[in-house]
């Protein structure tokens, strides 16, 4: 299945791959650790888990498939519903469905979905070409006694014979110290000259700048006249949602398609699965909401659904 490998590409990328009217998969980083019993050292990793509640479009996967296919948005949304009937189906045969590199999909008694990912698989792309590896166990108290067996104290020599003085060192000494103090006066002297000389430039600049503000003069003959915008409120917690998208200037396309449809279109704070979701309308009523969303699902867009929350 060609969508397979566009969910592991996605993987390697994001942290949320939905897959629409399926489930998503979710990674979360794992540091590097080592495995006391078998001495093994293990890299840093993304590890993959499996979210059924996660099935509205955000566009990532489409947008995707659809680039990479070279095809049209509702034809790479085609192509997804195909494969999630087919994944469906094969499961509700009691079958186990293998997503290459990411995991396996097989139905329980409860015929609730369970995942079990590939363990050997990394999508952390700060990890690549780092792999597992064993390091034998160091003895270090075979070490230290060995160490000790070969330690051997050695006498000590003092050399008690004075070697004879050089008078001549005392004195060059004192000539390299006495040239570094000049050196160094010197220096400090042409630094204060560098300082005065910038302070002096910089009050010339400010001067003039402020010369120039003060003659500078605004006339304004005819003032525009105060424009007024009544924008209009998203309240209540009942609210059709056009999509939620992963990239936010995919959701600001979104919102300039409802915008040509006459609609006044509103864009959620990203929540915190890095989703933008935009809204056709919100409402105080329940039955008022029903109503919209059987029309937009009947005559617009039949992926559009109900968000039940409160807007901040």
């Amino acid at each position: 299945m060609q969508l397979i490998t566009y969910i592991n590409d996605l993987l390697y990328r994001y942290e949320c791959v939905i897959i629409p009217g399926f489930g998503a998969f979710l990674t979360r980083q794992k540091s590097a650790y080592i495995d006391s019993n078998t001495n093994t050292f293990h890299p840093p990793s993304k590890i993959v888990s499996f979210n059924r509640q996660l099935q509205a479009n955000d566009g990532l996967l489409a947008n995707y498939v659809a680039s990479v296919d070279k095809c049209s948005y509702e034809t790479a949304l085609q192509k997804i519903r195909n494969f999630t009937a087919e994944v469906s189906r094969d499961l509700l045969e009691g079958k186990e469905v293998s997503f290459k590199n990411i995991g396996e999909f097989s139905l329980n008694e409860e015929k609730s979905i369970q995942f079990e990912p590939v363990q050997h698989q990394n999508f952390s792309t700060s990890s690549f070409g780092l792999s597992t590896f064993v390091s034998e166990e160091i003895n270090r108290e075979i070490h230290k006694e060995e160490s000790k067996s070969q330690k051997v104290k050695e006498p000590i020599v003092l050399n008690t014979e004075r070697k004879p003085s050089k008078p001549y060192l005392k004195y060059a000494a004192i000539a390299v110290i006495a040239l570094s103090a000049v050196g160094l006066g010197s220096m400090k002297i042409y630094e204060s000259q560098v300082q005065e000389f910038n302070y002096a430039e910089r009050q010339k600049a400010n001067s003039l700048i402020e010369n120039q503000i003060q003659e500078a003069t605004f006339v304004i003959s005819n003032p525009l006249p105060v424009l007024s915008l009544n924008l209009p409120k998203h309240t209540g917690n009942y609210h059709i949602v056009a999509g939620a998208y992963r990239l936010e200037e995919n959701a600001d396309k979104k919102m300039d398609e409802l915008r040509e449809k006459g609609y006044s279109p509103f864009k959620m704070q990203a929540s915190k699965y890095g989703l933008h979701q935009v809204l056709y309308a919100s409402f105080e009523s329940r039955l008022e909401a029903s109503k919209k969303l059987y029309q937009i699902q009947a005559n617009e867009n039949a992926d559009a659904w109900m968000l039940v929350q409160e807007i901040k």
